[in-house]
């Protein structure tokens, strides 16, 4: 759920190619300036012949985002289908996360999911220099982007001088206060500069779920909620940790030489506490009955997750520029850890006597990743480079996944056991739980090898700027699966992919024409390249992995416009087109499944292909074109759409909403040294079709608000309101037993479930020194 890697200052970012042609220059602010902002911030337009989307902290900064995927719910064609007030994994143009790379200073990142996809709630906002949305691709980075790319650019020793602390709490709607805090500091350090940086935060976010579901209904019933009522259940779900940060980062800009060397960690400590009743009546009065008087209680449920994420990185770079051109070379090394001990525990009413379940699940994850990365630039003159450059990473990742049910009936004896179970479950913990056995398919270790080879051609000739190139990327996957047995759960596997890529931005007036074309790649799930067989993992189904799973491959296009508006603003829209390749989708193998006639083994397969297209527009100025100077607005809308065809019929792509946008101002009151604003968003439905389940998933709007003082040239102190609309998650789930059942839509459940959360108000004082 979280990683944090290499952070070079001189890291490649989208917007500064740093070519032979154009070297980036260095913005360094005062830390007055970071701190007091007495100017609004807006989008700003990239010089890179990509299409690519640049937004700096002053952007963000006033709304006092906590984690950079709060920033990213302002910008365009981000989407989340994350819980209630929290922002993990960002679906650039409303796609699966796996299809978005998420860059840190331009290089991928280790993370825990088993889509690769990587979390952004843990990498507090504080640390970002500014956020890229990349368009579109180029052969200079990895081409695992078939939505596009997300480049968080952290602070550097060049871009702070000076320093500042931060103090703040936040306030939830049940009561609880937890506290936020941070040190900052950048400035000359021997013949270079250094970049200090720590950050502690308390997270905290508590929900209310319900649910409603229904039982068996006839077949092909067209309004199955009506149907006959099973059960309700009642949920309190609490996650409750701290998030501790810290980056550090020494650079030397010589003549000719550049070198930087730098560090970051990351360390989370959650617990994710769940506790829910079921009843048989759906107006039954909420809490827990005790065994002796059961009631309508069917269930009493306790689910407790203690979760230690780390990661950590080194890395350096050196950039020198001689006669033949440049030459960079970066290396670096980053490690992600995440462990989790899960206890589940439910008492079942339901029966003669009561009964005891108690379900315990240890789960960790290491992925060590160590790269090196050579480019040279040469310049072929008239504001042409030519570029090559070789990429190396070896990754290895190891997963242990152990778990162990204990299940008896409660005795009078037990009673008392149960009640303190039902005030604190984590003190009701049976000692007579048996050894942990490997779960299914989770233990393993996977090792993968790349080896990277790229060419392009760069360079501007009066009102054009364009890029070219292609790159080879060759990758060996390695996997040994212990919980498969007589050998069977080692294999090797490899495979090559050929990216051609090119984009050009033409100048017309006060406005340009972006555009670009190019071949990108989805790498297949850890999960389901394990070759264990998960009995009933897909409603009676079992799920059989498949190592020799290819890559998704998809040509895109994205052509657009942006118009300059006064001295800072901009308006743009961009058409975007993705023709997808080699879908990974879940087919039946025939064999018989492990739960009988009817069911069957399945297994995933590339044999599917897609579409995805939309259009996107965003607005980013101030009103000084109508006297308003000190007045901003921003907004964008995305409409987004995609075509499948799988065993069932058309489909969108999995979790894609029909549209999201976000609006708002914020006005600077000069005389007053104050300034406020508000922003609103709101994305559209989402509907999930897997085998044996269906689910549309919609989210309530969203408004937060700030007030700002700022106090001389130092000190600033901010009031932000977030989730003023107490946001609401709703989603509906369509259940099925049987492949053949879910195209003939007989139901076996069908459940209603909603999620909400309250407003959360914060407070946020920086002074500068």
């Amino acid at each position: 759920m979280l990683a944090l890697a290499v952070t070079p200052a001189f890291a490649q970012t989208a917007d500064n190619p740093d070519s032979v042609a154009e070297r980036p220059d260095r913005d360094i602010k005062t830390s007055q300036e970071i701190v007091v902002q007495a100017d609004i911030g807006f989008r700003n337009r990239s010089e890179a012949a990509e299409p690519v989307l640049v937004y700096d902290e002053e952007y963000f900064q006033r709304f006092e985002p906590l984690t950079a995927g709060d920033a990213l719910k302002r910008v365009p064609s981000v989407t989340f289908l994350s819980d209630v007030i929290e922002s993990d994994g960002a679906r650039l143009r409303g796609l699966d996360p796996g299809y978005t790379q998420i860059l840190i200073n331009g290089e991928k990142v280790p993370g825990g999911q088993a889509d690769r996809s990587f979390f952004l709630d843990r990498i507090p906002a504080e640390l970002i220099k500014q956020v890229e949305i990349v368009r579109s691709s180029s052969a200079r980075r990895s081409g695992d982007a078939v939505a596009g790319t997300l480049n968080i650019v952290l602070r550097d020793g060049y871009t702070l001088d000076g320093g500042y602390v931060r103090g703040g709490a936040l306030l939830f709607d049940d009561g609880k206060v937890k506290p936020s805090s941070g040190f900052y500091y950048g400035g000359a350090l021997g013949p270079g500069r250094v970049l200090l940086g720590a950050n502690v935060q308390g997270r905290y976010n508590p929900k209310k779920k319900s649910s409603l579901r229904f039982g068996d209904s006839p077949e092909n019933d067209p309004d199955f909620a009506t149907n006959e009522f099973d059960n309700r259940e009642d949920q309190t779900d609490i996650r409750n940790g701290t998030d501790y940060s810290g980056n550090v980062a020494w650079g030397i800009e010589g003549a000719t030489t550049d070198f930087e060397i730098s560090g970051s960690y990351v360390r989370t400590d959650r617990t994710e506490s769940e506790r829910s009743f079921e009843y048989d009546d759906p107006t039954a009065i909420t809490g827990p009955v005790r065994t002796s008087t059961p009631g309508n209680l069917l269930t009493d449920n306790a689910n407790v997750n203690s979760i230690d994420q780390e990661s950590w990185s080194l890395g350096a770079e050196l950039d020198h520029r001689w006669a033949l051109g440049e030459t960079k070379l970066r290396v670096g090394f980053a490690r992600f850890d995440d462990a989790q001990d899960e206890f589940e525990y439910e008492v079942d009413f339901d029966r003669s006597a009561p009964r005891f379940t108690g379900d315990l699940t240890t789960r960790t994850t290491r992925d060590d990743e160590v790269f090196a990365k050579l480019e040279h630039v040469f310049g072929l003159g008239s504001g042409v480079d030519f570029a090559i450059g070789a990429f190396a990473q070896n990754k290895d990742r190891a997963t242990n996944i152990q778990t162990i049910r204990s299940r008896f009936n409660l005795t009078a004896a037990d009673r008392s056991g149960y009640d303190q179970f039902s005030r604190d479950p984590g003190e009701f913990a049976p000692d007579n739980f048996p050894a942990l056995q490997p779960a299914a398919g989770g233990l393993n270790t996977i090792d993968e090898d790349r080896r990277d080879v790229y060419a392009l051609v760069e360079g501007d000739s009066g009102p054009l700027r364009f890029e070219a190139g292609v790159r080879w990327e060759n990758t060996e996957v390695r996997i040994d699966d212990q919980t498969v047995g007589a050998g069977l759960g080692s294999s090797r596997t490899d495979y090559d992919a050929l990216l051609p890529s090119a984009s050009f931005k033409y100048q017309v007036g006060a406005g340009r024409v972006t555009g670009s074309v190019a071949r990108t790649m989805r790498r297949p799930r850890f999960d389901y390249i394990s070759p264990a067989l998960l009995e009933a993992e897909l409603g009676d189904n079992d799920l059989l992995g498949n190592p020799l799973l290819r890559p998704e491959t998809a040509w895109g296009a994205d052509l657009g416009y942006e118009h300059r508006i006064g001295r800072t603003g901009v308006i743009g829209v961009n058409l975007f087109y993705r023709d997808v390749k080699d879908l990974v989708e879940i087919a039946n193998t025939g064999a018989e499944g492990s739960e009988g006639a009817g069911t069957f083994v399945l297994q995933p397969r590339n044999a599917g292909n897609g579409e995805v297209y939309g259009i996107e527009f965003d607005l980013s100025s101030d009103l000084g074109f109508i006297g308003l100077r000190d007045t901003g607005v921003f907004g964008n809308l995305s409409l987004l759409d995609s075509n499948i065809t799988d065993q069932f019929g058309e489909r969108r792509f999995n979790g894609q909403s029909k549209y999201v946008y976000n609006f708002g101002f914020i006005q600077n009151l000069r005389t007053l040294a104050a300034a406020f604003g508000a922003t609103y968003r709101k994305q559209g439905a989402a509907v999930d079709r897997l085998v044996g389940e269906e689910v549309r998933t919609t989210y309530g709007a969203d408004l937060e608000v700030f007030v700002e003082k700022r106090i001389g040239d130092s000190f600033t102190i901010r009031a932000v309101g977030s989730n003023l609309l107490d946001s609401a998650k709703a989603e509906t789930f369509n259940k099925f037993t049987t492949i053949a059942d879910q195209i003939d839509r007989d139901f076996d459940e069908y459940e209603l479930e909603s999620e909400r959360a309250g407003p959360v108000f914060q407070v946020v004082a920086r002074y500068a020194f």
